[in-house]
């Protein structure tokens, strides 16, 4: 009888996920920084250690955040920035501008697709290189650029972390397996 059972329920979940759309797993709609607050984690650069009660303000200030920043346990961070599709253009660019100050630069952004959307990475090495894209200081400049709207604002940090279609591979180039779709 559980035989039966767990093989009609295993039908009725692959039939239920076959049919169901994609939008259905993830949604489109950001909810408001009222309701659901940005986190902005990761790491800072060592030397800042002893001031990081200060920092974690400084890093607040805007306000609808929940910061949970560490000190990188080897002088200078990852410089790496992960900016999920919800945060607002004020709260990235003030975080990216604190960001530039407390670690060791940014240079690096990671696509989106890979981030949740209501999240900010500081300085994070859980990213691996395909997924990430090298930006130049002027880059960062622009999207630190006040008159951006937060629609600007993301389809220039989408423009700006289009991964590569190829990646290093033992001394060959071989096709980026992790791009998103």
């Amino acid at each position: 009888m559980f035989k039966k059972m767990s093989v009609l329920g295993g039908m009725i979940l692959i039939l239920g996920l076959v049919t169901a759309s994609p939008s259905a797993f993830a949604d489109d709609a950001c909810v408001p920084v009222e309701k659901k607050r940005i986190k902005v984690e990761g790491y800072i650069s060592k030397k800042f250690k002893k001031q990081r009660r200060a920092i974690f303000k400084e890093f607040s200030e805007m306000g609808n955040t929940r910061v949970a920043l560490r000190p990188f346990p080897m002088g200078d961070t990852a410089k790496v920035v992960a900016i999920g599709r919800c945060v607002p253009a004020y709260i990235a660019r003030h975080v990216l501008q604190t960001a530039l100050k407390y670690t060791g630069g940014v240079e690096n952004l990671v696509t989106q697709a890979f981030i949740a959307p209501h999240w900010f990475g500081v300085g994070v090495t859980m990213f691996d290189e395909p997924s990430q894209q090298k930006v130049t200081p002027e880059q960062v400049q622009q999207l630190l650029d006040p008159a951006l709207s937060t629609e600007e604002f993301h389809a220039l940090y989408r423009k700006f972390s289009v991964q590569n279609d190829t990646v290093p591979f033992f001394g060959l180039r071989s096709k980026n397996i992790k791009k998103a779709q």
